[in-house]
């Protein structure tokens, strides 16, 4: 466990005089297990920044000795300074080192992670996951462009700009392959692992895993903007982690009612059990969910004017119908039975309990919203749903 901090302890400024000379330290806005998040301003510019702060001065970190620690990192900064000029991907504007701290100065993304953004609205309307998944997805791209695996794609290391443009952060786990090679570590997040990462650490004769495995944690994420629960989720992690073994989700759950083809279609060739069946980025990126129809000028496109029709069809009938439509009382029998059965009542108590919890339950077979309160609070959960499986 990394020792708690007050805001105002600072490490010693002799231990990274160039960082302290160049940067201002600000509040704290982001902590790990052996680091913490700092917005920091640029003296000669200004400019705000996030600087992270490494902490290598105890002699263990959670099980893990300072000389691995510092190896990690050179490797992540390595693989940041590969990826370096994206438009989507975290940009690493410095880095300092000392014997005992190293320092991280990054562009300072302010409306922070995607999954903190999920907190407030609950779920995304298709435009808004098409917006952002198109993003994530050119932002996977180049990073498979230089021939590096990510391996711990979630909305928790998606940062959002102040235009909610999507920056990929968090390179900890990525790892630089050569021609044809496969890799058998068992890291990541528990929701987001593909089958094949999991069989890699299970069974001998397991051929491995690539980049597919980003393709598959795309599935999940882009699962989780629509409808505000994750594909795989169960309280007992061994059922989830058969789940994903098996593929097996459903869209039968009442949100996905309003929810069109196009982005089910998607899902199904993201969330693919064996990876050389899955869809690759490039197919994906022209899946029709994200090639939407466009009227040209001087053009005719039946379709398209069919469904502009019957939109404004059916908004003639419902301003015809306001004046003699009254709002309904809910019975509070029916709301006591099964309050989340109402569309009304359901994105409030998604928000709600959200915002408790900080995340989501699937409401599945034999199991309801309720069982949201048989969790822990996130605060709790952090120590036991940590990124590294492989401990």
């Amino acid at each position: 466990m990394a020792k708690e901090e007050d805001d105002d302890n600072l490490p010693d400024k002799d231990a990274a005089k160039e960082f302290y000379a160049k940067y201002e330290p600000k509040e704290i806005i982001g902590r790990g297990i052996s680091s913490t998040v700092r917005r920091c301003i640029e003296k000669e510019t200004g400019r705000e920044y996030a600087a992270k702060i490494i902490d290598l001065s105890q002699e263990s970190q959670d099980g893990v000795d300072t000389h691995t620690m510092r190896d990690a990192t050179r490797q992540e900064i390595h693989i940041l300074r590969m990826v370096a000029g994206h438009p989507y991907i975290i940009e690493l504007q410095d880095v300092f080192e000392s014997e005992t701290f190293i320092f991280l100065v990054f562009e300072l993304c302010k409306n922070g992670e995607l999954f903190d953004y999920l907190t407030s609205v609950v779920t995304l309307s298709e435009k808004k996951t098409r917006y952002i998944m198109r993003q994530v997805l050119e932002g996977v791209r180049y990073v498979h462009s230089k021939s590096i695996v990510h391996r711990d794609l979630k909305p928790e290391n998606i940062l959002l700009d102040d235009q909610l443009n999507v920056k990929i952060t968090d390179f900890g786990f990525a790892k630089v392959l050569k021609d044809g090679e496969k890799l058998f570590e068992l890291c990541g997040t528990p929701g987001y692992l593909a089958p094949e990462t999991l069989k890699a650490n299970m069974f001998e004769d397991a051929p491995g895993y690539g980049m597919e495995v980003d393709v598959w944690a795309c599935g999940v994420i882009m699962f989780t903007l629509l409808v505000g629960c994750p594909p795989f989720w169960h309280r007992k992690q061994m059922v989830m982690l058969r789940n994903i073994m098996e593929g097996k989700y459903s869209f039968t759950s009442p949100e996905w009612v309003d929810i069109s083809e196009d982005p089910k279609d998607l899902i199904r060739r993201f969330l693919v059990v064996e990876p050389n069946e899955r869809i690759n980025i490039e197919e994906a990126l022209r899946h029709p969910f994200f090639n939407t129809v466009a009227i040209k000028s001087g053009g005719f496109n039946a379709r398209a004017k069919l469904r502009l029709a019957l939109v404004a069809v059916r908004a003639a009938v419902r301003l015809r119908r306001l004046p003699h439509t009254s709002a309904r009382a809910i019975p509070l029998y029916l709301a006591l039975q099964d309050p989340y059965a109402m569309r009304a009542l359901r994105k409030v108590i998604d928000g709600c309990a959200f915002r408790v919890y900080g995340h989501w339950v699937k409401k599945g077979e034999g199991q309801n919203r309720a069982a949201l309160f048989e969790n822990m609070p996130k605060t709790e959960l952090k120590s036991l749903y940590v990124s590294n499986l492989s401990r």
